[in-house]
């Protein structure tokens, strides 16, 4: 796979610091590129590089996705041309054109928004303390919006998407409503959490000391 990718600046601008080369994904095989020339080329050379390894591509097996590009000529390998598709799967995480990201993040904050809504009578109860709530939302609610999050491209819009899910879960714990002019900062230090934005680099939960 590094033979194929070394010494070549190309792909999708996947964070500031990176971009997601058409074989990062390669165990799926979906191969993404701004070009066409450089997806066939690559195409060709990991089928080139896999034959003198004694591996062989299960072409059948094998879907394309292409972005940044109007040029709708087939990738082929060994003259017979590639299915294209729009998305897959990878470990979890939806991958298309865009990343993805969007789906994830509505898929993963439907899933918390069930997690949490299952403990309310938790969230009710007023001999549980409140520090005891948010250890609870943290493993049982945050965990599951977050599962993955290290696959996904980190746009504002999914971050502003899930801080806003996070800050309503925390004003039902502390039973606080909107005539209560609560800042999300002080809610932040109330339940002494850190926002999402402030994580490095990709999307990450972490779990304070309370």
């Amino acid at each position: 796979m590094k033979k194929t990718t070394k010494y070549r600046r190309n792909g999708i601008q996947w964070t500031p610091w990176s971009q997601l080369e058409d074989l990062d994904f390669a165990d799926d095989l979906a191969l993404l590129s701004h070009s066409h020339r450089q997806m066939q080329e690559k195409t060709e050379l990991l089928n080139t590089v896999s034959t003198q390894l004694g591996l062989n591509i299960n072409r059948s097996k094998t879907r394309i996705i292409k972005a940044n590009t109007k040029n709708n000529n087939p990738i082929t390998m060994n003259g017979e041309p590639l299915e294209e598709t729009d998305s897959f799967t990878y470990l979890g995480s939806t991958i298309n054109k865009h990343g993805g990201t969007a789906e994830d993040g509505k898929a993963r904050i439907q899933k918390a928004r069930v997690a949490f809504i299952m403990l309310r009578t938790i969230w009710r109860a007023k001999q549980i303390k409140t520090n005891t709530k948010l250890r609870i939302f943290n493993s049982n609610v945050k965990a599951v919006l977050l599962y993955g999050s290290e696959t996904w491209r980190s746009t504002k819009k999914t971050l502003k998407r899930i801080q806003t899910f996070i800050n309503k879960c925390l004003r039902r714990i502390l039973h606080l409503k909107w005539t209560d002019k609560i800042s999300n900062t002080t809610l932040w230090k109330m339940t002494k959490q850190l926002p999402i934005e402030n994580s490095p680099k990709h999307i990450s939960f972490i779990i304070p000391n309370i």
